[in-house]
């Protein structure tokens, strides 16, 4: 999480959290702006990945 802005960092944490307790998936950050950003385990991604797409 090093080298992400805050705003990133607010967004992902909870997601994470979640990611790291199941050990299974990978963490999809999309969004448009500071503002409408969403952090979700995503079941495409191996965990430990991190992908920030934008829509």
């Amino acid at each position: 999480m090093a080298g992400l802005d805050e705003h990133l960092r607010t967004a992902m944490l909870p997601v994470f959290r979640e990611s790291v307790t199941e050990h299974q998936y990978g963490v999809l950050i999309r969004g448009t702006g500071l503002h409408d950003l969403q952090a979700v385990v995503d079941e495409t991604l191996p965990y430990g990945e991190v992908r920030i797409d934008a829509y």
